[in-house]
């Protein structure tokens, strides 16, 4: 049994700081046991080359390259920058499957929020330009990420760790998108998720660890990495009532749909 883990930051200093063995060979020792696939995902320019850098090592890695909300307070030149986002997008060495993440974050009270909807609305229209789905990060936003979604028929992607309600997932996937479900489905006050994953369409269905971040139960507090996902896959596969086994592999077909990969 494999897992295809849809949205992971492999480049993150944590694990330069945390891995003791390395993290070449964590993602090497991974991939050679319970894990199909991993998209490695970008926050900026910067990030967008390191996760492209890291999969140009691995078969069954690829990447998500883009600019994170939170990212846009380190940047000042959007053109210049979306041009740079494009021209890695389009180099065909970075194997990027999607444009991304991006989106919203309304988390912390001084936040810029018309500079990340400057840059959210621009990514949007590149999506547009470039064909190619995106990944979103909604943080406390919903409200303007649907607007946004609704302005932009064309675009189609997928929601990462997803925290809105069951009535937004289901719009959304009447928008065309799908629902990505990380570790948060697994704490104990997973209200939400659980609802969200009992009345989404399972096609529509997609998991994920956003390591280094949001380690499931019972690894809450630790280094979070794409072995993990069996624990989300089982919260999973319990709530579909299904085996692990078989929600393994409609989660990883799923993947493999959306992100256009072949065997």
């Amino acid at each position: 049994m494999k897992y295809f883990d849809s949205h992971a930051h492999y480049y993150d200093e944590r694990f330069g700081e945390e891995c003791t063995e390395g993290v070449d060979s964590l993602i090497d020792a991974l991939l050679k046991s319970n894990v199909s696939y991993i998209v490695n995902v970008g926050t900026s320019p910067e990030t967008s080359r390191q996760a492209a850098e890291q999969a140009k090592k691995y078969e069954k890695m690829y990447t998500a390259i883009g600019i994170h909300p939170s990212d846009t307070r380190f940047l000042s030149d959007i053109n210049s920058e979306l041009e740079e986002i494009k021209e890695m997008i389009l180099a065909p060495e970075n194997k990027c499957v999607a444009l991304g993440e991006i989106g919203l974050d309304y988390h912390y009270p001084d936040t810029d929020k018309e500079k990340q909807m400057l840059y959210f609305e621009a990514q949007m229209r590149l999506a547009e330009e470039l064909d190619i789905p995106i990944c979103i990060h909604d943080r406390d936003a919903h409200g303007d990420i649907m607007e946004v979604i609704r302005r932009h028929p064309k675009v189609k992607g997928v929601l990462h760790s997803f925290s809105g309600s069951a009535e937004m997932a289901e719009e959304l996937v009447s928008l065309g998108y799908m629902i990505s479900i990380s570790g948060t489905l697994t704490f104990t006050n997973a209200r939400k998720p659980k609802e969200v994953a009992q009345r989404i369409a399972r096609d529509k269905v997609l998991i994920e660890t956003d390591c280094p971040y949001l380690a499931p139960h019972p690894k809450r507090g630790t280094l979070n990495h794409s072995g993990n996902l069996e624990y989300t896959n089982a919260a999973l596969a319990e709530i579909w009532g299904v085996t692990p086994e078989e929600c393994a592999r409609i989660t990883e077909e799923n993947a493999k749909g959306f992100f256009g990969i072949k065997d």
